[in-house]
């Protein structure tokens, strides 16, 4: 599998696991450029990058501008929405039970 050999939903998200093994989970996240500002508080932590496009996120009541190749930390139990991204945005996301 090619991590960029990807097809861009119409609108929202496709979320593909890529492996699950003992303590994580990692999915490739393709992103539309219409994503619905959906409310995430996960039981787990959360390791991400961009690998393509551009996204802004609320973490925390904070907005942040995520661009190609910048990482980012969401600890277990906090609050986050995708609210805007670009066309084709391609994440990597790690998760840590």
């Amino acid at each position: 599998m090619n991590i960029f050999d990807t097809i861009t939903p119409k609108d929202g998200e496709t979320f593909t696991t890529l492996l699950k093994h003992k303590n994580i989970k990692i999915n490739r996240i393709v992103s539309s450029s219409d994503v619905k500002p959906v409310e995430y508080i996960q039981e787990e932590d959360e390791w991400l990058i961009l690998l393509e496009g551009e996204a802004v996120l609320l973490l925390k009541n904070q907005e942040k501008t995520l661009m190609k190749g910048d990482t980012l930390f969401i600890p277990a139990k906090t609050s986050h929405r995708v609210l805007k991204t670009k066309e084709g945005t391609v994440w990597l996301t790690v998760h840590i039970f």
